[in-house]
């Protein structure tokens, strides 16, 4: 296996993660939840000016926490069936929903489907943090120098959890039957969702996104995606005086802490030679979940598109 800058493959495997886990983290994130459930969503769904013959495509918004209006696509069967399946879909980072076209093979077999803006990014939804529109990057150190429930991520991985809330709740949705996958920042997303919302049914996951931050820094990979972490020690830590205390907070929004509250059954895939998010790092997730999983590995390939990874998302989906 070519693996020219990161742990063969043997000791992925038995990866244990590097960054710290908060002691409260069980707790901090039940408090988030509780927070969640008192929540009034206010969703409104609104005709879209795009069409199509066999389906209904909505703007949806709900309010998230804080107060921030989030927005999805959402796309419904025109003739839908009773107890259909749905899917949440998770963008990367700085991303946006896209376009509605590449969503409609999943209309056409028989699902509802919701495509999240993530907060401050390239679509339609707030930073509530005195921005309305996209603050793109820097997001997973927005809120380190205050109080760990004022992590930006905190409210975004409640977002993707209320999202499948929603989409559980709409008529003819089998709440059962509900998936959630993305890649990148929507693969860690996506086990995000079905951490903080358990009944989400399946999840695929492509070389996620928001795990064990420490590795990246110690394999000197704080570039691309995670530069923002870089660029913090080097403007507000230069000594690296905090570093015990920025990389413990960090821990609250690391996905790997998360993963062994997945239910789900599992599909990751992990490109081998992947600078962006290495291997370990998928791997520090992956392998503290405790439900059904498989580790899809495409060895001569970075963080780019993974030919076959489409199509075997969509075979795993339609099996729920």
């Amino acid at each position: 296996m070519p693996l020219m800058f990161d742990l063969p493959l043997e000791k992925l495997k038995a990866y244990g993660g590097t960054n710290p886990k908060p002691p409260d983290f069980d707790q901090y994130w039940e408090t988030a939840l509780e927070e969640l459930r008192t929540l009034d969503p206010r969703v409104e769904i609104k005709p879209a000016e795009f069409q199509a013959p066999f389906a209904r495509c909505s703007h949806l918004t709900f309010t998230g926490t804080r107060g921030a209006r989030v927005y999805a696509k959402l796309l419904e069967p025109a003739d839908p069936k009773p107890h259909h399946p749905g899917l949440v879909i998770f963008h990367g980072y700085s991303g946006s929903s896209g376009d509605w076209f590449p969503k409609l093979g999943w209309v056409a077999a028989g699902f509802t489907v919701a495509a999240l803006d993530v907060r401050g990014q390239g679509g339609r939804s707030q930073d509530i943090g005195g921005y309305a529109g996209t603050t793109r990057f820097g997001h997973f150190i927005r809120g380190l120098d205050g109080p760990p429930e004022d992590l930006l991520y905190r409210q975004v991985f409640l977002d993707t959890a209320l999202l499948a809330r929603i989409v559980m709740e709409l008529p003819n949705v089998d709440p059962r039957r509900v998936g959630a996958t993305g890649s990148s920042q929507g693969g860690g997303l996506s086990l995000a969702c079905a951490a903080l919302e358990p009944r989400i049914a399946r999840v695929a996951a492509g070389f996620p996104f928001l795990c064990d931050y420490k590795r990246v820094w110690t394999m000197d990979q704080d570039v691309a995606a995670y530069q923002e972490l870089r660029d913090y020690f080097r403007h507000f830590d230069p000594l690296h005086q905090r570093e015990d205390e920025i990389f413990t907070k960090l821990g609250y929004i690391d996905v790997q802490f998360l993963a062994p509250r997945i239910r789900a059954e599992v599909l990751v895939a992990t490109s081998l030679r992947d600078t962006i998010c290495p291997p370990s790092t998928q791997y520090a997730a992956f392998n503290k979940i405790v439900s059904k999983k498989t580790m899809i590995h495409y060895p001569d390939f970075a963080h780019e598109g993974l030919p076959g990874w489409d199509d075997r998302v969509f075979q795993f989906m339609i099996g729920m």
